[in-house]
């Protein structure tokens, strides 16, 4: 079983505003970062993990098929909405969590799915590059869910991959991983 866990639970500082809200292309941001996840059939459940304005941000989008789970300690940093949601695939039984960010809206169905197509019984996870660069999704499988559970603060998993045996993908042919933190890039991102 794969889950997927989408990280949206930041306050968006540099955004200056409830940035999973934003519009973009019509909709709101993050709605980009859920359709593209819940379009992969492999990967059942789906978590959106929110904090800052949670209940702002469940209204204001449309979840399709994917789950609201709240982190609570969310002003802990990235850490712990990471944690919050391989704890919750782990306990529904889940052999491998995909990872996206509700702040990406480039990453396509067809990456995902990519990054899933690349695993396989000799790797702990898989990395999605861009021209050679590390970036989301991520793949990693229940081996590493532990290793998950002890992070701490404003960090996310690039120091426990680096140790890992990671495979990584070339998929910038398919897409981008722009993050968008501020008005500027939003602007910036537009079609």
């Amino acid at each position: 079983m794969i889950g997927g866990v989408i990280l949206a639970a930041g306050a968006g500082r540099r955004y200056g505003a409830v940035k999973q809200l934003a519009e973009f292309g019509g909709r709101p941001l993050l709605a980009h970062a859920i359709d593209a996840m819940v379009a992969v059939p492999a990967i059942a459940p789906i978590l959106v993990v929110l904090g800052s304005d949670a209940a702002e941000v469940a209204g204001g989008v449309d979840l399709c098929r994917a789950e609201p789970l709240v982190c609570e300690d969310w002003e802990e940093g990235m850490a712990a909405p990471l944690r919050a949601g391989i704890e919750a695939l782990d306990a529904r039984g889940a052999d491998a969590a995909v990872i996206t960010l509700g702040d990406q809206p480039f990453i396509t169905p067809q990456i995902i799915a990519g990054v899933i197509d690349h695993a396989g019984p000799r790797r702990q996870a898989v990395r999605a590059t861009y021209d050679g660069r590390p970036g989301h999704p991520v793949l990693i499988t229940r081996p590493l869910f532990a290793s998950v559970m002890e992070l701490r603060g404003d960090v996310g998993a690039r120091d426990l991959l680096a140790g890992a045996n990671v495979g990584h993908w070339e998929c910038g042919h398919l897409g981008r991983d722009d993050d968008i933190d501020t008005p500027d890039q939003l602007e910036a991102a537009r079609p």
